[in-house]
């Protein structure tokens, strides 16, 4: 590689909407956009044990869009082979990120030990992906970033992260470099949300990364939602079931509680038990009184909606919880059943026709969440087989996430021509979707990589 070219790693989210890793390598400089964990199939999450086909050691930096596990959760495994530089992403994200990180490491800790104990693991012993040990080892390497500031993260290289609603803290990333400017749009928020503002738009871009995760799709507004919603509870409570609301706890989880409670405040849903049951959840309704500038909520509607809950922590409430047949509605981990809390309740709770299991994501090939919204009447919860009669719905109005129209609009400020534009972070439709959508709508060209293939940018 001579130095004037640039390559391009895609080492994750490519053909699919987990494990976000693009290494930018200068020949001098390598930086990696996010260090997410691949979720949903099986040939994705094996990828998780290997090592990436690219040399760790020399990552000079990391650079966050925002704190989810597809794109922070590796971070822990990068460390472990060697990573020893900074990684950079707004204060809610790294918060965010420290949540996740040892929540997840906590998960697969006790999984493995129940797996051993209970000998349901093709491996002996069965080990964590990674511990709360390299959690700790990971952490000291955070750097925080304010947003809309250019910052010299490496010599000759300046980055700038911008508002980009879908969490707190989540940001597009600007990468100048070389005389050409990279943008990675990281995840996409919504234009109306009812708890984040509309995302910031990019003015110019030479090189464009953009996630198509609902390429060609089509959401309500959320508020639109909110009758379907009421309408679901109220059924649901009225012939004995419970609401279960798989939910990423980031976010999601918030505006679910956000609107029950609205719901409730206005005499709109009976009067039963509401539970948030997830350490982690309740880790990020903190981070919301301290981040104020990052959502709409005020601080006395957070304490108001707060005092409606239950907030569970401690798993053996979780336990106790999941045996009491009594009409409510909880929200846990994790959005795409990919693990969490909510497995536990649906291994006893599963079997009840009464009951309703509500999607409010993106569920991803491959995920328990996407196997039962295609019909499953099985779900294999801990090494079992549990029969499933529960009800099932999904309101797409209610993700974090653009949709089509919303992803292309987010480009319209882009003044120039961009050389080349990656689609990335979506299943195979929704990438040719979008791709087909630019095209009609700027008569951009652009392309959908594959995953590991490397792109050279003169």
């Amino acid at each position: 590689m001579t130095n004037n070219k640039i390559n391009i790693h895609f080492l994750g989210a490519t053909g699919t909407v987990t494990g976000s890793k693009y290494l930018v390598d200068t020949g001098d400089r390598k930086i990696l956009i996010d260090c997410g964990l691949f979720q949903g199939l099986k040939e994705l999450r094996l990828k998780n044990w290997e090592y990436p086909p690219v040399n760790v050691a020399d990552i000079d930096a990391v650079l966050l869009t925002h704190g989810h596990m597809d794109h922070t959760g590796y971070l822990p495994r990068l460390v472990k082979q060697g990573f020893k530089g900074p990684i950079y992403g707004t204060n809610p994200t790294l918060d965010i990120a420290k949540i996740i990180l040892n929540d997840s490491a906590k998960i697969q800790e006790q999984e493995a030990e129940r797996a051993n104990k209970e000998g349901y693991s093709k491996h002996s012993p069965a080990e964590p992906l990674y511990d709360l040990n390299d959690v700790e080892k990971t952490i000291p390497y955070f750097k925080g970033v304010p947003p809309s500031q250019w910052l010299p993260i490496l010599k000759d290289v300046k980055a700038r992260f911008q508002y980009n609603g879908h969490i707190l803290g989540a940001t597009y990333i600007e990468l100048d470099l070389r005389g050409k400017r990279f943008v990675f749009s990281g995840d996409i928020g919504r234009t109306n949300d009812l708890l984040l503002f509309p995302p910031l738009k990019p003015k110019k871009a030479d090189v464009l990364f953009i996630e198509s995760t609902y390429g060609g799709r089509f959401h309500r507004d959320e508020v639109e939602a909110l009758p379907q919603i009421e309408k679901l509870v109220n059924e649901t409570i009225n012939r004995g079931g419970s609401l279960f609301v798989p939910s990423f706890s980031v976010e999601r989880a918030q505006l679910m509680m956000l609107i029950f409670w609205r719901l409730l405040k206005e005499n709109k849903i009976p009067k039963v038990q509401m539970i948030m049951d997830s350490p982690m959840g309740a880790n990020v309704l903190e981070l919301f009184h301290r981040t104020r500038d990052w959502h709409r909520l005020e601080d006395n509607e957070c304490d108001e909606m707060c005092s409606h809950f239950t907030v569970v922590s401690s798993y053996r409430e979780t336990m106790e919880l999941r045996t009491d047949y009594k009409p409510k509605i909880v929200i846990a981990g994790s959005g795409m059943l990919t693990g969490g809390r909510m497995l536990n309740y649906l291994e006893t709770q599963a079997q009840n026709p009464n009951n309703t299991l509500l999607f409010v994501g993106y569920q991803a090939e491959g995920t328990r969440g996407r196997k039962l919204l295609e019909g499953d009447k099985e779900l294999k919860v801990y090494g079992k087989w549990v029969p499933f009669d529960m009800e099932v719905v999904e309101i797409e109005g209610l993700s974090a996430h653009a949709d089509h129209r919303e992803l292309i609009d987010w480009m319209g400020k882009i003044k120039n021509t961009p050389e080349r534009i990656f689609i990335v972070h979506g299943e195979k439709e929704s990438a040719e979707a979008l791709q087909k959508g630019i095209k009609e709508t700027y008569g951009w060209d652009a392309e959908i990589p594959q995953l590991y293939t490397i792109e050279e940018i003169e």
